[in-house]
């Protein structure tokens, strides 16, 4: 056991000498106009693969890093991307035809593509360690001083690839991924007073899960619901509604404690689960691996999801990226399906001040690199004729997420700027842009769409993205239509109600040009 230990200590301290060249050399990546780098993307969901395998087509979600494509507008750039098997050269042409002001030619000489040719649920960094072959390939592929390597998540999987290969991960060490955690949350929002639900400590088991829902209780007496969360959980997915009118009979002042507590764990398999087809069975069987907690469920007749997102430069200074309204569904309104940019005007500049809040924290901690913050708002009684939202912070992501492409998409497509002051981003022009993204636009007729099918349709629609007046739709998660008929998208707008006229467009070419094959 020491050895493993001593061993892990050292891939540690080299991972962290790894970095402190990122910090040095971080200047001349940020501060140069065209700067000289290779960028090494390892897209991979380096996630729990029971609660990954809920989500249908979770493989094609290393297309959704296919937005740093992008990063090739500047001329000196490289970027090498890695996949678990091989992307349709039709969709890279499509990312790179994106490009402003470069060559397609020359963008592409620039980009090299490698697969491990695996479609496992292993996570594509593992698929990588295990083929040392095609380690050396990346690697002398790279220069290595002038190289730096991003990836969707980080996990030790992540750090042992950027140790083997030398490369320095623009990511937050895998021993701070407490910190994004449900519980490690939690504790972030108190130190930095920022409101959230009241809830428990994580918990290891079913019984103690029960314990602490009937302390809950007890505190709030008034409690409708509880949600309870397998503490490492994905896009809502790891989530289940505990519906306490039942239980009205055991209720604080009905009841004893202990009764409670058994009334409690009697309920537990009738949870309503976010996930289809999950089952207290395997949801119970989650908890001592994962942990879990529970937490009050915030009711309101007027309830909305915002987020807002930012960045800790390796240098330690935070910086906010954007905000969003995000769009969810699932039986209770628990799993992310899309999102607004920006979140509304009422409350945006609020969600900017505990951001900056969260992420000065997480700096301290030694964070690097992406977070994001998921509220939840409640309209309050209107003053002076102004709407008022409560907001309750409920999750820390530490890791690149649902919004990351579609504002890096935006970002990189009119080389345009975020305003503080405003919560607005505005083109280069001075027009503000706005944009609706979604990955799950999935419907049962859309399967068998091949990824030229769908460059028919925007070709012969129209729907493509317009440089020249930065408004339209960019696609991905193509590799995911044909068999689950799952697309993603972004639809950018100079208008909020802009947009929305562009994504509904989209879908209702695409509904009609699938109706035929419906029939068949």
């Amino acid at each position: 056991m020491e050895a493993l230990d001593l061993s892990s200590s050292k891939e540690s301290d080299k991972f962290r000498l790894l970095q402190a060249q990122l910090r040095d050399r971080w200047e001349s990546i940020e501060g140069l106009d065209n700067p000289d780098y290779d960028i090494l993307v390892v897209p991979s969901l380096s996630l729990d693969r029971g609660e990954l395998l809920k989500i249908e087509g979770f493989l094609n979600y290393e297309e959704r890093l296919l937005f740093s494509l992008i990063r090739l507008q500047s001329p000196r750039t490289r970027v090498i991307y890695v996949t678990s098997q091989p992307l349709s050269p039709i969709v890279i042409d499509y990312y790179l035809q994106l490009l402003p002001g470069i060559p397609f030619s020359h963008a592409r000489d620039r980009l090299l593509l490698f697969s491990t040719y695996d479609s496992s649920t292993t996570p594509l960094t593992q698929k990588i360690l295990d083929r040392p072959r095609l380690m050396e390939r990346i690697r002398q592929s790279l220069r290595l001083e002038k190289s730096f390597m991003i990836c969707y998540n980080s996990t030790i999987v992540e750090r042992d690839l950027s140790v083997q290969l030398g490369v320095p991960l623009l990511a937050a060490d895998p021993d701070l991924l407490y910190w994004g955690t449900k519980s490690g949350s939690r504790q972030i929002f108190a130190e930095c007073g920022v409101s959230h639900p009241d809830g428990s400590e994580l918990v290891m088991s079913a019984e103690d899960l029960a314990e602490a829902a009937a302390e809950l209780w007890e505190r709030q007496p008034s409690l409708q619901r509880m949600v309870v969360k397998l503490n490492e959980g994905f896009s809502g997915e790891g989530n289940a509604l505990l519906d306490l009118n039942p239980l009205q009979h055991k209720a604080p002042g009905c009841a004893s404690h202990k009764e409670r507590v058994a009334a409690i764990c009697d309920r537990f398999p009738f949870l309503s689960f976010q996930a289809k087809n999950e089952t207290w069975s395997n949801f119970s069987s989650r908890i001592p691996e994962l942990g879990a907690i529970v937490e009050a469920f915030i009711e309101g007749e007027e309830k909305r999801s915002p987020s807002v997102q930012g960045r800790i430069a390796p240098n330690g200074e935070v910086e906010i990226l954007s905000t969003h309204d995000q769009i969810l569904g699932g039986s209770g309104g628990q799993i992310y399906l899309g999102c607004y940019f920006p979140g509304d005007e009422t409350y945006r500049l609020q969600l900017q001040q505990f951001g900056l809040r969260v992420g000065r924290n997480l700096a301290e901690k030694g964070a690097l690199e992406r977070f994001a913050v998921d509220f939840i708002a409640v309209r309050q009684p209107d003053k002076a004729g102004k709407p008022q939202w409560d907001l309750q912070a409920i999750e820390i992501n530490l890791r690149k997420g649902g919004t990351t492409h579609p504002f890096m998409t935006l970002k990189f497509l009119t080389n345009g700027r975020y305003d503080m002051a405003t919560g607005l981003f505005y083109s280069q022009q001075g027009c503000p842009k706005y944009y609706i993204a979604t990955d799950n636009l999935q419907k049962e007729r859309y399967r068998g769409l091949l990824p030229n099918d769908l460059m028919d349709i925007i070709a012969h629609q129209r729907l493509h993205f317009d440089s020249s007046t930065q408004t339209g739709t960019v696609f991905h998660l193509m590799g995911c239509l044909s068999e689950f008929g799952k697309l993603g998208l972004t639809s950018i707008g100079n208008s909020p109600q802009q947009a929305k006229d562009i994504y509904n467009r989209v879908i209702n070419v695409l509904d009609e040009e699938t109706k035929q094959q419906q029939k068949f």
